[in-house]
């Protein structure tokens, strides 16, 4: 996976983009919609993206201004495993990147992206509910809302391209 245009650039990680990731974290309201994660599961989930790119087309990628290559957060694409046979997108701003238009950017080349592997293969997005904010990037990027999905005792906002 490899994006850029005017705004932004989407790259793999390199084991020196570690702190960046962790940093990401430690915004509470960057993860008041996410499950409770412990900083050793974060870093888990660096080391597991950087194996994924050998192992095969989907992963976690960095995700960089493109003007001055200040982190801006994380996207992913992964087999759903509710189903899989969807594939499974998502992203993590840090919080001065929200509100600029650049959710939908991210959205649009992870939906090419994964089309581009696989074009018959739905494409899924799940979020909290209250995360009004990454619903309307769906919308506007062609998802369609279906009924909530219950994970790990929260119940989620599920999205289907």
């Amino acid at each position: 996976m490899y994006f850029k245009n005017d705004t932004i650039i989407i790259r793999e990680f390199t084991s020196q983009d570690l702190n960046l990731f962790l940093d990401l974290f430690k915004n509470e309201n960057v993860t008041r919609h996410l499950p409770y994660k412990s900083p050793e599961e974060f870093k888990a989930m660096f080391e597991k993206a950087l194996s994924d790119y050998k192992e095969g087309p989907f992963s976690r990628w960095g995700i960089f201004d493109a003007q001055n290559d200040n982190f801006v957060g994380i996207c992913l694409a992964r087999v759903f495993h509710h189903n899989p046979n969807q594939t499974e997108i998502g992203y993590i701003l840090g919080e001065n990147y929200w509100g600029k238009g650049i959710g939908t950017q991210i959205c649009k080349a992870v939906v090419d992206y994964c089309l581009s592997i696989d074009e018959k293969k739905e494409i899924v997005a799940i979020t909290d509910l209250d995360n009004i904010g990454s619903q309307k990037v769906l919308l506007k990027c062609g998802f369609n809302r279906n009924e909530n999905l219950i994970e790990e005792g929260r119940e989620l906002a599920y999205f289907v391209l």
